[in-house]
C-alpha cells in the first residue's frame, strides 16, 4: 500500500509539472547586441511606416467622397486588419529586441496566438472577396451598383472576420490544451503554431491534421474563388476593344493579384508541412515576412498604381499644403 501511494504521488506530481506551464520564452533572432539594436530600428521603422500607410488609406477612403464604393470598402477594411496584424506582433518583438527578459506568459502567448490567427484567417477570406468584387465589377459593370449593395459587401466582411474568429478558436483551444513539460524555450519572435508543436510533449499528430487540413481547406477555397474570379476578368479583358479599358483594369486588379500571390505564397510555405520540419530561421523568416513585411507593403501596392488613390492623396497634401 505504501509502495502504491508512493507511486500515486509522483504520478501526481509528475502531472503537476507537465501542465503548469505559466510562461514561454521567445527566443528570437539572437543574442549579439549590435545586431539587435540594429533589428530593433530596422522593425520599427517598418512598424511606424505600417501604422502610417494603412491607417492613412483608412482615412483617405473615410475623408474622398470619390472613394466611397465597395472597392475601396474593402481596401481600407484591408489595411485596418494589417494595422492590427502588425501590432499583434511587432510592439512585443521590439521590447524583447531591448530586454534580457523575453518571457510571455502563457495567457499571453495563446491570446497573441488567437489573433495572430484570426486576423490572418480574415485577410485569406478578405482578399476573395475583394477578387469576386472585382469581377463582378469588371464582368458585369451595369449590375455592380446592385449585386454589390451595402447587404452584401458589409456580410462578406463579416462573414470574412467571423471565420477568422472561428479559425483562431480552434488552433488557440486546440494547441494550448497540450501539454509542455519540457523546454518552455519558443524558436521564435511570436507564438506561432509550428514552433508550439514542437515544443509540446504531447503526442501533436491531431494538431498537425487540423492544421494541415484546415489551413489546406481555407487556402484551397479562397486560391479557387480568386482564380475563377480572375478568370471571368481574363475573359472580360479579351472582350475589351479599347486599350485604355484593358489597361485600367490591368491597373485596378494588377495590385491586388500582387497581394495575394505574395501572401498565398508565404502562408502555403509556412503551414502545409508537418512541425516537425520546423528546424531553421528560414521559417521565422518566412513568419516575419507575412506579419509584418506584407502589412507594409499592401499600402504600397494598393496605392501607386491606383488613379483614384493617388488623386485623393494628391488633394489631400494641397488641402494641408504638403
Amino acid at each position: 500500500m505504501e509502495r502504491l501511494a508512493s507511486a500515486t504521488d509522483v504520478y501526481r506530481i509528475t502531472l503537476q509539472n507537465v501542465t503548469e506551464a505559466t510562461m514561454f520564452i521567445l527566443l528570437g533572432f539572437t543574442d549579439d547586441f549590435e545586431l539587435k539594436v540594429f533589428l530593433f530600428l530596422l522593425f520599427l521603422g517598418i512598424y511606424v511606416f505600417t501604422l502610417i500607410g494603412n491607417f492613412g488609406l483608412v482615412v483617405l477612403v473615410i475623408g474622398d467622397s470619390r472613394l466611397h464604393n465597395p472597392m475601396y470598402y474593402f481596401l481600407s477594411v484591408l489595411s485596418f486588419l494589417d494595422a492590427c496584424y502588425s501590432t499583434v506582433v511587432t510592439p512585443k518583438m521590439l521590447v524583447n529586441f531591448l530586454e534580457e527578459n523575453k518571457s510571455i506568459s502563457f495567457l499571453g502567448c495563446a491570446t497573441q496566438m488567437f489573433l495572430f490567427v484570426t486576423l490572418g484567417t480574415t485577410e485569406c477570406f478578405l482578399l476573395a472577396a475583394m477578387a469576386y468584387d472585382r469581377y463582378v465589377a469588371i464582368y458585369n459593370p451595369l449590375m455592380y451598383v446592385v449585386t454589390m449593395s451595402p447587404r452584401v459587401y458589409v456580410s462578406l466582411i463579416i462573414a470574412s472576420y467571423a471565420g477568422g474568429v472561428l479559425h483562431g478558436a480552434i488552433h488557440s483551444v486546440a494547441t494550448f490544451s497540450l501539454s509542455f513539460c519540457g523546454s518552455n524555450e519558443i524558436r521564435h519572435v511570436f507564438c506561432d503554431i509550428p514552433p508550439l508543436l514542437a515544443l509540446s510533449c504531447s503526442d501533436t499528430y491531431t494538431n498537425e491534421l487540423l492544421l494541415l487540413y484546415l489551413v489546406g481547406f481555407i487556402e484551397i477555397v479562397t486560391i479557387l474563388i480568386v482564380l475563377i474570379s480572375y478568370g471571368f476578368i481574363l475573359f472580360a479583358i479579351l472582350n475589351m476593344h479599347s486599350a485604355e479599358s484593358r489597361r485600367k483594369v490591368f491597373s485596378t486588379c494588377g495590385s491586388h493579384l500582387t497581394g495575394v500571390c505574395i501572401y498565398h505564397g508565404t502562408i502555403l510555405f509556412s503551414y502545409m508541412r508537418p512541425s516537425s520540419s520546423y528546424a531553421s530561421n528560414h521559417d521565422m523568416i518566412v513568419s516575419i515576412f507575412y506579419t509584418i513585411v506584407i502589412p507594409m507593403l499592401n499600402p504600397i501596392i494598393y496605392s501607386l498604381r491606383n488613379k483614384d488613390v493617388k488623386e485623393a492623396m494628391k488633394k489631400l497634401w494641397i488641402k494641408f499644403g504638403l
